[in-house]
């Protein structure tokens, strides 16, 4: 079982991801931290909250992230992609409002559990604000999972740069350079961990989890988004599922251990370094990039997790 706290900033793609997380039995959600990113803290704070409510886990904290970036700039939200209020056509219920608890109950949860995963699958401001403001936070955590970077392939922000470390570079330099036991998933592997409505439908055939119901409508607007960036693409790239997926199932993907570097300013904002070169030494601590994915392996997991039922995970074949 992982324990984990999610930083998230639902948006579509997170909002797949937290239901992956609440559907995994390999998965325990201790909190959710709502922040800015794809949407404004205050919509993340509401869709949270919604897919909470339909999974029946109110239990679920949210905490209070932060609502901008580091450098005290302006965030940029992407309804072309996400839609409006972040779940492409759903909208929660107008008189709909998550509570959010403060952000120091981070802190109370990390000193009350043991083999903690961090996994943050959006801008990294709150989670850089969490070293930042706490005592051996480094110490305290297991590991952590973060989605972010390109390396040697093109970025989906700027040519160079990927979205999250774009959105804020200045917290993610400090994850990067301050954190240990990191793991990172970057465009290399998450632009492969494509999901069509071929294997939406098919889970949805699975499961009558109201979370569930509602996939159809949501990863029709999100594929739909993807087809004006990627002309001939046949689904979506789930990034922030397959950090989730690959937490649970390291072996599914290859990894190494690398140094890295974000740029902060200039025309090579956000873009992410490291030296792959055959000469170069792994990283002195353990930070891990995650290069190539067993794609097959992913879609059976993501089916596997998303299409069980009756609380109990079923086996699944992928379909055709």
């Amino acid at each position: 079982m992982k324990k984990i706290i999610l930083f998230a900033d639902p948006g579509i793609d997170d909002s797949i991801a937290i239901m992956y997380a609440l559907l995994n039995p390999d998965i325990q959600v201790l909190a959710i931290v709502s922040s800015y990113g794809n949407t404004s803290k205050e919509q993340a704070t509401d869709n949270i909250a919604y897919l909470l409510k339909l999974a029946g886990r109110e239990d679920i904290p949210i905490i209070g992230g932060t609502n901008s970036p580091s450098s005290g700039e302006i965030p940029t939200y992407y309804p072309e992609i996400h839609g409006q209020e972040g779940l492409g056509p759903i909208r929660p219920p107008e008189s709909f409002s998550g509570e959010l608890t403060n952000f120091s109950e981070l802190y109370k949860i990390i000193k009350d559990q043991e083999d903690i995963t961090i996994v943050d699958v959006g801008r990294n401001t709150s989670l850089a604000s969490l070293h930042l403001l706490g005592e051996n936070i480094v110490e305290e955590i297991k590991e952590f999972y973060i989605m972010g970077g390109a390396f040697m392939v093109p970025g989906n922000v700027t040519p160079s740069a990927e979205a999250n470390f774009y959105g804020d570079p200045i917290a993610s330099q400090v994850v990067i350079r301050d954190l240990n036991n990191l793991y990172i998933v970057p465009l290399n592997v998450s632009n492969k961990a494509i999901i069509t409505m071929d294997q939406i439908r098919y889970v949805q055939q699975m499961s009558d989890n109201p979370l569930i119901e509602i996939m159809d409508e949501v990863m029709e607007y999100y594929i739909e988004a993807y087809k004006k960036l990627v002309p001939g693409i046949n689904g979506a790239p789930l990034h922030d599922v397959v950090t989730l997926s690959l937490m649970v199932n390291p072996e599914m993907g290859q990894s190494i251990r690398r140094e890295v570097n974000i740029l902060t300013t200039g025309i090579g904002k956000g873009t992410s370094i490291a030296d792959f070169r055959p000469s170069s030494k792994p990283a002195e601590k353990n930070i891990n990039i995650f290069l190539d994915l067993d794609y097959s392996k992913f879609v059976e997991d993501f089916i596997n997790v998303m299409g069980k039922a009756d609380g109990r995970p079923r086996k699944i074949l992928t379909p055709d």
